[in-house]
């Protein structure tokens, strides 16, 4: 691809909108398969993907590529979709609170009721195997990052993963709805 890039990007500089099209065909579909990778979603891939192009052509970031920009778009491309995905995540978390609230307050149900099962939940958090319990303590309770728990536990990043997995799968089937509220 290297050679078509130095090609593509010196129709580009010279002010060829055919370029750019050559550019999206050759790495559209590598990048939304890429994208892929990060999300569950192939039209946020495709969204990524697309809003990359429009910004490299609106721009005019080619300019700034001397040999490749493969190795550029495939980087964004990943950095973006991470942060769609967290983005996603987060919206789709408060649509769930607002409609745990709405189901709590629809029933009636008392703060005593939420307390009790609060404190079920913490008992149930207590109850999960030793490093789940600290792997997920520190990600949910301290809100650290992955590679800070790996470091501070001395286990690899993809171990911490399988942990908090593990933990939060424990826990979603003894109380799906209060670690929904509490901790998604």
């Amino acid at each position: 691809m290297k050679s078509n890039d130095l090609e593509i990007l010196g129709k580009l500089r010279q002010g060829s909108p055919e370029a750019f099209k050559e550019l999206f065909d050759l790495y559209y579909i590598p990048l939304c398969t890429y994208s892929l990778k990060y999300c569950d979603s192939f039209s946020l891939a495709e969204d990524v993907v697309q809003d990359l192009f429009i910004k490299i052509w609106d721009e005019k970031l080619y300019l700034n590529f001397d040999e490749t920009i493969g190795p550029y778009l495939f980087k964004s491309v990943k950095n973006n979709t991470l942060q769609a995905a967290k983005r996603k995540a987060r919206y789709q978390f408060v649509e769930i609170e607002k409609q745990v609230n709405k189901l709590i307050f629809e029933e009636d149900l008392d703060v005593k009721y939420i307390e009790e099962e609060k404190k079920k939940l913490y008992l149930e958090i207590e109850a999960l195997p030793k490093k789940c319990k600290e792997v997920f303590k520190a990600i949910v309770l301290d809100n650290l990052k992955y590679k800070e728990v790996a470091s501070q536990l001395g286990i690899s990043v993809n171990t911490v993963k399988t942990h908090h997995s593990r933990a939060l799968k424990q826990l979603r089937n003894v109380m799906e709805i209060i670690v929904l509220l509490f901790f998604v």
